[in-house]
């Protein structure tokens, strides 16, 4: 059978630890909070705060506020959801055409990965070969990516880095548009 002691023992942890015997100095008392406004809150009234040392603490007295945003490309749709919107007649071959350095950021809309590069889908329904820089693989953006917009808005090669959801970051090389081979 346990002592009263025994009993006890856990309600003697729940109370406020007695003050030291040293007097608070004044720069102690000043960095003590009171419990109540014009009363001054003495070392032993604050229970475990008298515990810890108040040598170098400062109170923190700012506020830091950052905004960022990130675009998301995402995977182009099934294939199966888009075969009514898809012509009769695929073309089979593809013609690469320069296209310049930048393209606008606004007009992707979704991304497929190849074998050797990512497809880049437009609003305008062009589609954009992108070429990754040589230790990047396309199928680690399977799922799309990200990509921090600057401030021109455009998705610039050697300049911005596109991440994959796994944590890859990488850099387009060469953008060029498709187009179909004949037309």
């Amino acid at each position: 059978m346990p002592s009263i002691i025994e009993l006890l023992s856990p309600l003697a942890l729940l109370l406020p630890l007695p003050a030291a015997d040293a007097p608070v100095t004044q720069d102690e008392a000043a960095t003590v909070p009171a419990s109540e406004p014009g009363e001054r809150a003495s070392a032993g009234a604050q229970g475990w705060r008298s515990l810890m040392p108040r040598a170098g603490i400062q109170p923190w007295h700012q506020v830091r506020i950052q905004q960022r945003v990130i675009v998301r490309v995402s995977p182009r749709r099934s294939r199966q959801s888009l075969i009514a919107t898809l012509p009769s007649q695929r073309p089979e071959a593809f013609v690469e055409r320069k296209i310049g350095k930048c393209l606008s950021l606004n007009d992707i809309v979704a991304v497929q990965s190849d074998a050797s590069r990512l497809l880049l889908y437009t609003r305008d329904r062009r589609m954009i070969s992108a070429q990754l820089e040589k230790s990047c693989r396309p199928r680690d953006f399977y799922s799309g990516f990200y990509v921090e917009p600057s401030k021109d808005g455009k998705l610039c090669i050697d300049r911005d880095n596109l991440r994959s959801r796994s944590g890859v970051s990488c850099q387009l090389s060469r953008i060029r548009q498709l187009i179909p081979a004949g037309v």
